[in-house]
């Protein structure tokens, strides 16, 4: 009897574990899923729905920008709802994206499925950890942050997994339809893509709806029912992981706590502002921490992966085979760092991780460099190819010709023109089996007016382009370039430099900027803090994921890699000469070191 009665705590502990591990796998699925899609999505939307470069960006970007929306309030709102029934509701969102996003037929739907999507990672990220942390018994709260962060990247290579699965769909399709008329051929390619990242997201709709129902059954926070004075509630939660006797104990140590709590909010430092003079050292420490770790470029570059390595010259299944790869190696390594973080420390990690990343984004922009540095310029042939402020072409050999490329080698152009302050970036590749047309436009580059962009000029802000001053504006050619496309070879040690990368990123700023953020803030300030922190990380991946697709259309891949490697540089100094080494310190310990500093640099400014 005694032995079923223990088994009952711990088959409910098992499942806790699951489902916030589940929670960390939709996290990591919400980060990697575009990879694998965004090819298709590039060759289709793009097509249909005239899509340009930026609102291709926007559409990476608004998973990112979703989880700042969210992640800010996440706190609050599992304060006022509770822990349970905000992962319920990420659940939900998250689950409801998924045809948001499969059955798009247009931008805005697209667009905001995506937000949606990010809205519910933002909460998964910020409230999973939190319940973990409440929930386990401290014997058990390093395997629980663990698990989430493994589940993440477990996650992303679900993600790519699935990405690989519809790459090599998408080439027996296209292998099949190569007997095909031209037109016939076109169409069949066209509706296999279409298919295929419509696909991608629809797997990964059954995760979601199995950790909506298993949050529905986990019990609540015992600690958030506590501070709302339920007791019993409090008890009977604890009751179904623990022994009595340590239920019991358990909650005697949280009465105390929560009598401690309100002491100390009575007292005078109770209201101490955020920047207070004693604060604001390691607050802005960790700030710095945060948006360099973002400055990297990882989330763009997971995100973009299977883009990158198809320019760098690896083809369509063999850069969803490396991305597998890539995402397989950062689970690896998490669990690396996990093992080591505890004993070489946080400081060392951070160091020898930054200085990896660095050699590796060095590496992959040079390579680029080389890739980019000999390209035919056409710009003025196609800007006198230009009839009534459009063009149309398509890259067959007769076309390579007359661009000065007769040697019959593969070749790619990239377009970047404008009308006006509308501008886009094209690519085409003359190895593509669908061969589809460029076409520069003023219907498909104009974008219509938005009430948000006619609300802005009223107040003479004008953060949108007017419509009207593209409406007359000649075709501008600004940058056209036919470049060969890179060798094989060139594009797996571009893949080899991602791994030097991802391994890098997550022995050292992947799992140790998380515990340095939590161990350098202070008690009083941690909430408020933290939610800073990570609003400004979330704000530079978002602006770097949504300006990276012109970027690259305008300066070649090269910029953008030589640009992360020199913010790695500046993490590395940082890691170097700013971060303290919190391994084997308490808090208490950590708090004080600040303090000290804080004061000595208010006694130097005194005298």
């Amino acid at each position: 009897m005694q032995a079923t009665l223990s088994a009952i705590p711990a088959r409910a502990m098992g499942f806790l574990l699951f489902i916030a591990g589940l929670g960390g796998l939709l996290y990591g699925i919400d980060i990697g899923i575009i990879a694998g899609a965004l090819p298709y999505l590039e060759s289709t939307a793009s097509v249909a729905w005239k899509l340009s470069t930026q609102q291709l960006s926007f559409i990476v970007a608004a998973v990112l920008l979703g989880s700042v929306l969210s992640s800010l309030g996440a706190g609050a709102l599992a304060d006022w709802l509770g822990r349970r029934p905000v992962m319920v509701l990420a659940g939900l969102l998250f689950t409801l994206s998924i045809p948001l996003i499969a059955l798009a037929d247009g931008y805005l739907s697209l667009l905001f499925g995506r937000l949606l999507q990010g809205v519910s990672g933002g909460l998964i990220g910020v409230v999973v950890p939190l319940y973990l942390a409440e929930c386990l018994h401290a014997r058990q709260r390093g395997r629980g942050a663990a698990l989430f962060q493994l589940l993440l990247t477990i996650g992303m290579v679900a993600a790519a997994l699935i990405g690989l699965y519809q790459a090599q769909s998408v080439e027996t399709a296209t292998a099949a339809a190569r007997h095909l008329s031209d037109a016939d051929r076109t169409a069949a390619i066209f509706a296999v893509k279409d298919h295929a990242w419509r696909s991608i997201f629809w797997m990964c709709l059954a995760p979601g709806i199995v950790f909506t129902a298993g949050s529905l059954l986990l019990a609540e926070s015992p600690r958030w029912l506590a501070r709302r004075g339920r007791f019993d509630d409090a008890h009977r939660a604890l009751a179904r992981t623990r022994s009595a006797a340590e239920a019991d104990a358990e909650l005697r140590e949280i009465r105390q706590a929560l009598g401690a709590s309100a002491d100390a909010m009575a007292g005078p430092s109770g209201a101490e502002p955020l920047l207070s003079r004693r604060y604001v050292l390691p607050f802005l420490l960790a700030c710095l921490i945060l948006a360099l770790t973002q400055a990297t470029g990882i989330n763009s570059i997971l995100a973009y992966v299977v883009n990158i390595l198809n320019q760098a010259g690896l083809p369509g299944s063999s850069a969803n085979m490396a991305d597998v790869a890539l995402k397989v190696l950062n689970a690896l390594m998490t669990v690396v760092a996990v093992v080591l973080v505890d004993r070489k420390g946080r400081k060392f990690l951070l160091m020898l991780g930054t200085a990896g990343i660095t050699i590796a984004l060095l590496a992959a922009g040079l390579l680029f460099r080389s890739a980019e540095s000999t390209p035919i310029d056409v710009r003025a042939v196609l800007q006198a190819s230009a009839k009534a402020d459009s063009l149309e072409l398509r890259l067959d050999p007769q076309t390579l010709r007359s661009l000065g490329a007769a040697d019959g080698a593969p070749r790619q152009l990239t377009v970047a023109y404008s009308y006006g302050p509308f501008t886009n970036v094209q690519t085409r590749r003359s190895d593509d089996p669908a061969l589809p047309a460029l076409q520069l436009s003023r219907a498909d580059t104009v974008q219509p007016d938005s009430v948000i962009g006619a609300f802005f000029r009223r107040l003479h802000l004008n953060p949108f382009a007017d419509p009207a001053l593209g409406a007359s504006a000649p075709l501008q050619i600004e940058r056209a370039d036919l470049a060969a496309i890179p060798p094989s070879s060139n594009g797996w040690l571009v893949a080899l430099a991602m791994c030097l990368f991802v391994a890098s990123f997550a022995v050292g700023p992947g799992v140790c900027v998380w515990l340095a953020l939590s161990e350098l803030m202070p008690t009083r300030i941690r909430s408020n803090g933290m939610s800073i922190a990570l609003l400004i990380n979330q704000f530079v991946s978002t602006v770097i994921a949504a300006v990276f697709l012109p970027t690259v259309g305008q300066y070649g891949y090269a910029t953008m890699f030589f640009y992360g490697a020199g913010c790695t540089v500046l993490y590395f100094l940082a890691a170097a000469f700013l971060l303290p080494e919190t391994k084997g310190k308490t808090l208490e310990e950590i708090e004080a070191r600040f303090a000290r500093r804080g004061a000595e640099r208010s006694a130097s400014l005194t005298q």
